[in-house]
């Protein structure tokens, strides 16, 4: 798939019995991830979303071929860049990035109590 938002479409599927509070964040965080692979990475560009339900938990990673690792900016008022990486860092339990031989990954995971 070439698109953010067919992306988001399959990623609310496959995530569809969880929450809509859980879910919209999630989606938010793929949906960053995502556009950042697309914004700043070369292809070919991979997305995959793991699934745990006890303890619940959802991990998102997205590779490129972009060599540099992402930062984490200042969200700005009037300023249209910059803000995702703040999302993502606000809304998952953790994030990083680590480069691979010619790519690198990005990762977002989201952990909760219980199962869902």
């Amino acid at each position: 798939m070439q698109n953010v938002a067919g992306i988001r479409r399959l990623a609310r599927l496959a995530l569809s019995r969880f929450p809509d509070d859980d879910l919209e964040d999630i989606l938010l965080v793929v949906t960053e991830l995502v556009s950042n692979a697309f914004d700043h990475g070369r292809s070919p560009r991979w997305m995959r979303l793991y699934l745990t339900l006890a303890p619940f938990a959802v991990r998102c990673e997205v590779d490129d071929t972009a060599p540099e690792l992402p930062v984490l900016g200042k969200s700005r008022l009037g300023g249209f860049r910059g803000r995702g990486m703040v999302l993502v860092d606000q809304l998952a339990t953790s994030w990083g990035a680590a480069r691979g031989d010619g790519y690198k990954t990005v990762w977002a995971q989201f952990n909760r109590e219980g199962s869902r």
